[in-house]
This record gives structure tokens, C-alpha cells and sequence, in this order.
């Protein structure tokens, strides 16, 4: 398996692709970090590609050379599930890698990218919804813990998660 990646933007026609990445990644990273009941009613929502994501423009795929994606990852302005909007804060959204990419600077470029093209577009700070088993990862991006609280998963249910931020 090659090392090397590129990130690129995604497009709706990912969508297949980024839902396989997704269903490889988020059952065996958060399985650490939650129960088995908590995950059967997570992961359906978690493990599905969001076709606003996917068309936003600042939705980004880590692609291997051999055109498997090894990440997934991207901010929007608008606050997940609110769609409030603050003109300097965006909300990063969606990551998750490959379990096979781990350590191998993945998410770290997706969050580059993300800072990137957000300060570009005019945002100063990063907010987050962080599942458990991804606090550390933040931290280690210079995300500072907020608050947990109780993520709405769309469906009467709540996934304990962590609410971070980050000056750009």
C-alpha cells in the first residue's frame, strides 16, 4: 500500500465511495469510546454520506494513489442541525479516515485544507462536535474542550460528545 495521498474537494459522484469509508471507519474507531447500543443507533446516520456535504465546496476527500479515499472531512458556516450561521465560524464536519490511514497524517491534512480555505473565506475560529474517541485528535490539532453534551441523532436518540473550539 502506498503512502502517499492527495486531498482534494469532493463532489456529489463521491458519495458511494465516502459512505464505504465512512462504514470501515466509524464502527471500529468509536468502538472504544461507546457501547454496542449506542453505536446500532449512531452509526446508521454517522456511516451515511451527506449529499450537502458533498456539494458544499468545502467538503474535502484524502485520495491515495491508487484512487482509494484514506479520509473524509470538511466545515461548513452553518451549525449542524441548527443552521445558524456567525460570519467568522465555521464548523468542521464529517472526518473520519480510513482505519488502515491511522498515523499516517490524514486527518491532519483534511484539518490544513479545512484551515485553509476557511481563513481564505474569511472565518477566525473552528467549532466542533467531537465523538469521545476523537477528543484527543482534536487536542492534538490545538482544539480546546468546551463542554460535553448529548448530540440529537435525528431519531429520539443522543450520542455523548464533545463540543471543542479553535482560534485560526
Amino acid at each position: 500500500m502506498s503512502s502517499a495521498f492527495v486531498i482534494r474537494v469532493a463532489l456529489p459522484a463521491d458519495a458511494e465511495s465516502v459512505t464505504e469509508l465512512l462504514a470501515a471507519s466509524c464502527p471500529v474507531l468509536m468502538a472504544g469510546a461507546y457501547d454496542e447500543a449506542a453505536l446500532k443507533v449512531a452509526l446508521p446516520a454517522m456511516t451515511r454520506a451527506k449529499s450537502e456535504l458533498l456539494s458544499s465546496g468545502t467538503f474535502y476527500v484524502a485520495e491515495a494513489d491508487d484512487g482509494e479515499l484514506a479520509g473524509c472531512g470538511g466545515w461548513t458556516r452553518e451549525r449542524p442541525g441548527t443552521g445558524e450561521t456567525n460570519p467568522r465560524l465555521a464548523h468542521i464536519r464529517h472526518f473520519a479516515t480510513q482505519p488502515k490511514w491511522i498515523g499516517r497524517g490524514v486527518g491532519q491534512a483534511l484539518c490544513n485544507r479545512c484551515e485553509e480555505d476557511a481563513r481564505a473565506a474569511g472565518i477566525s475560529r473552528f467549532e466542533c462536535h467531537a465523538s469521545l474517541n476523537a477528543q484527543g485528535f482534536y487536542q492534538a490539532l490545538g482544539f480546546d474542550t468546551l463542554r460535553r453534551f448529548e448530540l440529537a441523532m435525528g431519531n429520539g436518540s443522543s450520542l455523548p460528545s464533545i463540543l471543542m473550539q479553535r482560534e485560526l
